[in-house]
């Protein structure tokens, strides 16, 4: 399920929709013979979402003319900007365009990643998978008619996150909730967060983004470093970016033996 919000290309799988016949066709001359020609290749496309790009040897002025009076006569639906889909007649009224694909092909457009119990559920840390997807994303915004209605958006995520993988960005996701969207003991969320941070060159690459990550998160890490086993020749930029007044909130890590060397709040016994 989670597979929705990885950041996959959509260009592939929509082009294998179309025949080898449609991608040998050239253009004509002309702008009426333009608009037709246009016309012709989405009626023999069938449905299928369709972009700027997939008419890469067309004017983009006359191609956005022609899709945007196909979308007045009622042939396509406008997704968002560039973003259009051809529906098909079905015996229960006309067709939807499929979520996942619409998902894959927001990410082709913006960086997301799995964000709250989407991010905790592919880590490990929960079988919930949340009444509504939630996503994060380096955007200010996403189109809602390709991620979804109900989708609840994270955004100005940093934009080093682009470099990461998903499990990686989801790693950071969990860290900067403190370990609450999970369903396992602190004990257990510790000794997992640990196991996926001794994953080679996690830690590594994790240290690269920190500096754009918000104070707790960098003591989170550096706490997850020491644990690890990291010299404290990788730890001394983490420990110097930190005001030596601050005291953090580890939520379900404070249970790390190193949290206190790190600047986490005491723990309150219940």
């Amino acid at each position: 399920m989670m597979s929705s919000f990885f950041a996959i290309k959509l260009d592939k799988g929509v082009r294998r929709c179309e025949t080898s016949r449609m991608r040998r066709r050239t253009p004509p001359a002309g702008s009426r013979q333009i608009a037709k020609w246009i016309r012709q290749r989405i009626d023999e496309g069938g449905e299928r979402v369709w972009r700027f790009d997939d008419f890469p040897d067309v004017p983009a002025s006359a191609v956005a003319q022609t899709l945007s009076r196909l979308v007045r006569q009622g042939t396509l639906q406008r997704l968002s900007k560039g973003v259009y889909y051809r529906a098909r007649d079905t015996a229960l009224g006309r067709s939807r365009p499929n979520p996942a694909a619409l998902h894959r092909l927001a990410s082709v457009r913006r960086t997301m990643f799995p964000a709250g119990l989407a991010a905790a559920n592919l880590l490990g840390f929960t079988t919930q998978a949340g009444s509504r997807n939630e996503i994060a994303t380096s955007a200010l915004s996403l189109p809602r008619k390709l991620v979804g209605a109900d989708t609840a958006i994270h955004t100005r995520r940093p934009e080093a996150w682009a470099t990461l993988s998903n499990m990686d960005a989801a790693l950071l996701d969990f860290l900067r909730r403190g370990g609450a969207t999970g369903e396992l003991s602190p004990e257990d969320t510790v000794r997992r967060t640990l196991m996926l941070f001794r994953e080679p060159r996690r830690f590594e690459r994790l240290i690269k983004v920190a500096a754009t990550e918000p104070p707790r998160v960098r003591a989170l890490l550096g706490a997850i470093g020491e644990e690890i086993g990291k010299k404290p020749s990788a730890l001394k930029d983490l420990r110097a970016s930190l005001n030596p007044l601050s005291r953090f909130d580890f939520g379900m890590f404070g249970t790390l033996p190193s949290a206190g060397r790190w600047q986490a709040t005491r723990r309150r016994h219940r």
